[in-house]
C-alpha cells in the first residue's frame, strides 16, 4: 500500500503545478501582463517601460518566445534624451535557466523600427545599467544576437568626446548577397569627426565565440582613412579579428587617439596589410605601403597584456626617401615651408633655423613599451649628402628611448653608436656616442668636383650630452667632445693652392690640369660646453699648405665665428697669404679673408700648440693606418727641439 499512496501523492503536486502552466500555455491574450511587468521594472530601477501594443508569449523551455509591439524603455533623468528604447516591434528568445537566478539572457532579438541611444555620463553612470544608480555592472541584459530590419543606434560619452549616430537596414532575405545588413555612422569618436559604411550579415552574432562575423567597411575618424575587409569574432568584446585592412592619413601619430599606441610624427602615408587580433594581442602583418615618398613593409604587433601595452616591429624599406625622416627629430617634413607655415624663400636666410625645433611628444612615452628593428637598403637624399644606408633598433621602456644599435652608412664608411633620450625628467636627457670609421674624402663631398681625386679616410668619435625637447635644445645645452682625423691620402692640389691663395700656382694649375697632393694629417678637436664648440685643435696639412684654425661654433645660436689661417710650406712668388673667416648663420654661412693683416706666423708656431692635444688623440690616430701614420710623424716634428 505505501508504494501506492506515494504515487498518489506525486499525482496530486505535479497536478497542482502543472496546471497553471497549462493555463498559461493555452492562453491566447497576454496583455493583461503588460501592467504587472510595467510596474515590476519600475520598482526595480526606478524607470518607466511601456507596452502599448500586443504582447504575446510562447512558453517553453529552455527558451521563452516573446514578441511586443510599441514599446519604449525611458532613460534616468541624467540623460539627454527622454527615452533609452523605443521600437516598433520587439520579438526575442528569453532563456530561462539563467532567468533562475536573476540573470536576463536574450537569443535571437529582433527589432524592427527601433531606437537604442546609450549614453554614458562624465560621471561614468551608464544608462544601459538597471539598478538606480546606473552603476552596478552586473544589472544589465545580456544580448547574443541581433537582427535590426530598420532603426538607428546612438552612442554618447562625454568624458571620451564621442557621439555617434548610425542607420541600420536590413535588405529583404530575396536578395542575393552575404552582407544585407547596412549601417552608415556619423558623428564624432575622441574628439575626431566620424564617417562609415559597414556591410554585414543580417544577425548581428554580439557573443558568438565559433561563427565569425563576415564585415565590409570603410571610412573616415578625423584625418584617417580605413578600409577594411574579413570578419570578426564575438562583436561585443572583439574576440578575435580576421581583417585585410588598409589605412591612409596624414601621419602615423595621428593614431593615437584611436588605438592608443604611441607612433612617430611623419609625412602622410598609406598602408594595406592583414590585421590579427586574439586574446591580448593586436598584429598588423605584411603590411606594405609608402610614408611620404619611402617605401616601408612589415609586421607589427601590440601586447596590451602586461603593465603597458608593448609595440613590436620588424619594418624594412628598399629606399628611405631622407626629408621623410624630418618629422621623426623634430624637422617640417615639407621641404618647402617653414614652422610658420609660410614658404622657406619668404624668410631671410639669416634668420632661418637649421635644427629641428618642434618638441618630440615625451608626454606618451610612458604609456607603451617598444622594440622596433628598423632596416633602410638605399637612401635617397640631396646630391650633397653622402648618405647610404640606415638600420637601427629602438627601444622604448620606462619613457626611456634607445636607439642601439644605431648606424648610418655615410661616404663609404659608417657613423655608429647608440642615441639615448631620457623622458624620466623634464626636460628629456639626451646622450649621443657615435663613432665615425672609415669615411671616404672622395665621397664626402659629392658635388664638390675638386674633392673627387681625394683619397683618405676619417674617422672620428662624438660624445655629447644635452637637455632638451627638441634637437635644437639638446644641441644647444650639450657637453661633450667631438673628434675627428685625417690619416694619410690624397687631396686636389688646385684646391690647397686655393685656400693658401697662392695665386700664382692656381693659374699654372687651371693651364696644366690639376695633380693630387699628400695629406700629412687632419685633426679636428673641439670641447662642447652649454652647446658652444671651441676647437682645441683644428689644423689640416698637407706637402704645401698647413691650415690651422680657431674660433667657435654656437649651436645654441646657431652661429659660426671660425678663422682659417693657411701657412704655405713653399715659396710662393704671389702668395695672398691672408687669414680665412668662417661667419655667419648656419642657415647662411659668410667666407671673407681678413684684409686687415697677413699670416706672418710660422710653421713652428702652429705646431707648438698642437703636441698636448694631439697626443690625447693618439688612440682614433691609430685607429686609421697605424702607428706609422702622418698625424704620428706630424707629432714626432713638433716634439723635435
Amino acid at each position: 500500500m505505501q508504494p501506492r499512496r506515494v504515487l498518489a501523492g506525486l499525482a496530486i503536486i505535479l497536478s497542482v503545478v502543472a496546471l497553471p502552466v497549462l493555463v498559461l500555455a493555452i492562453t491566447s491574450n497576454w496583455n493583461w501582463l503588460r501592467g504587472p511587468i510595467s510596474s515590476h521594472v519600475h520598482d526595480t530601477t526606478g524607470r518607466a517601460l511601456l507596452l502599448q501594443g500586443d504582447l504575446k508569449v510562447h512558453l517553453g523551455w529552455p527558451h521563452t518566445r516573446i514578441q511586443a509591439e510599441n514599446v519604449a524603455f525611458s532613460n534616468p533623468p541624467w540623460a539627454h534624451e527622454k527615452q533609452m528604447f523605443e521600437a516598433r516591434n520587439v520579438g526575442f528568445s528569453l532563456a530561462m535557466v539563467p532567468l533562475l537566478s536573476g540573470r536576463i539572457v536574450l537569443n535571437e532579438v529582433k527589432l524592427d523600427r527601433a531606437v537604442a541611444l546609450f549614453e554614458q555620463a562624465a560621471d561614468g553612470r551608464k544608462n544601459w545599467l538597471l539598478d538606480r544608480q546606473q552603476r552596478d555592472e552586473s544589472a544589465r541584459i545580456t544580448v547574443n544576437h541581433v537582427a535590426i530590419k530598420a532603426g538607428r543606434i546612438g552612442y554618447s560619452d562625454v568624458r571620451q568626446k564621442t557621439a555617434i549616430s548610425a542607420i541600420v537596414e536590413t535588405l529583404d532575405a530575396s536578395t542575393a548577397t552575404d552582407t544585407p545588413l547596412s549601417v552608415t555612422a556619423q558623428g564624432q569618436y575622441r574628439g575626431l569627426k566620424l564617417k562609415a559604411q559597414a556591410q554585414g550579415a543580417s544577425v548581428l552574432t554580439l557573443r558568438e565565440f565559433k561563427t565569425p562575423y563576415p564585415l565590409k567597411l570603410t571610412g573616415t575618424i578625423g584625418p584617417t582613412t580605413v578600409r577594411a575587409d574579413g570578419t570578426i569574432t564575438n562583436l561585443a568584446e572583439l574576440s578575435a579579428i580576421d581583417l585585410k585592412i588598409s589605412l591612409s592619413g596624414g601621419s602615423l601619430a595621428q593614431l593615437y587617439p584611436l588605438l592608443g599606441i604611441v607612433l612617430p610624427d611623419t609625412p602622410p602615408y598609406v598602408t594595406q596589410g592583414r590585421l590579427l587580433h586574439q586574446s591580448q594581442r593586436w598584429r598588423y602583418e605584411n603590411f606594405s605601403g609608402r610614408i611620404g615618398r619611402s617605401d616601408i613593409a612589415g609586421t607589427f604587433q601590440v601586447d596590451t597584456g602586461g603593465k603597458r601595452s608593448k609595440l613590436t616591429a620588424t619594418l624594412a624599406s628598399r629606399q628611405l626617401n631622407l626629408a621623410d625622416l624630418g618629422p621623426l627629430v623634430g624637422s617640417d617634413h615639407s621641404s618647402t615651408a617653414s614652422a610658420s607655415g609660410k614658404l622657406a624663400v619668404d624668410q631671410p636666410a639669416a634668420g632661418r633655423r637649421v635644427l629641428p625645433s618642434t618638441p618630440f611628444r615625451s608626454e606618451r612615452w610612458p604609456q607603451m613599451d617598444a622594440d622596433v628593428t628598423f632596416k633602410a637598403a638605399s637612401i635617397k637624399h640631396d646630391a650633397a649628402l653622402p648618405i647610404d644606408t640606415l638600420s637601427t633598433r629602438l627601444h622604448l621602456k620606462d619613457a626611456v628611448l634607445t636607439l642601439d644599435p644605431l648606424r648610418v652608412g655615410v661616404a663609404g664608411g659608417s657613423l655608429a653608436g647608440s642615441l639615448v633620450l631620457d623622458a624620466r625628467q623634464q626636460p628629456i636627457r639626451a646622450h649621443a656616442d657615435l663613432n665615425a670609421r672609415k669615411i671616404s674624402l672622395a665621397q664626402l663631398f659629392p658635388t664638390f668636383d675638386q674633392n673627387k681625386t681625394s683619397i683618405g679616410q676619417l674617422n672620428g668619435d662624438i660624445r655629447l650630452r644635452g637637455r632638451g625637447d627638441t634637437v635644437a635644445a639638446m644641441l644647444g645645452s650639450a657637453d661633450g667632445k667631438l673628434a675627428m682625423v685625417v690619416n694619410d691620402g690624397e687631396i686636389s692640389k688646385l684646391m690647397m693652392e686655393s685656400v693658401g691663395l697662392h695665386l700664382l700656382e692656381i693659374l699654372q694649375l687651371k693651364i696644366s690640369g690639376d695633380k693630387p697632393i699628400r695629406i700629412r694629417c687632419g685633426v679636428a678637436d673641439f670641447d662642447v660646453k652649454q652647446g658652444v664648440m671651441q676647437p682645441n685643435i683644428l689644423v689640416f696639412d698637407t706637402d704645401i699648405t698647413r691650415i690651422g684654425g680657431s674660433g667657435s661654433i654656437d649651436l645654441g645660436k646657431e652661429q659660426l665665428d671660425l678663422t682659417l689661417t693657411p701657412i704655405s710650406r713653399k715659396l710662393s712668388l704671389v702668395s695672398l697669404r691672408t687669414p680665412i673667416h668662417v661667419q655667419g648663420s648656419f642657415a647662411d654661412p659668410q667666407v671673407s679673408l681678413d684684409k686687415t693683416k697677413l699670416a706672418a706666423r710660422g710653421l713652428g708656431v702652429v705646431a707648438l700648440g698642437l703636441i698636448n692635444p694631439l697626443l690625447a688623440l693618439l688612440p682614433l690616430i691609430e685607429t686609421g693606418p697605424g702607428l706609422d701614420s702622418e698625424c704620428r710623424q706630424m707629432i714626432n716634428e713638433a716634439q723635435t727641439p
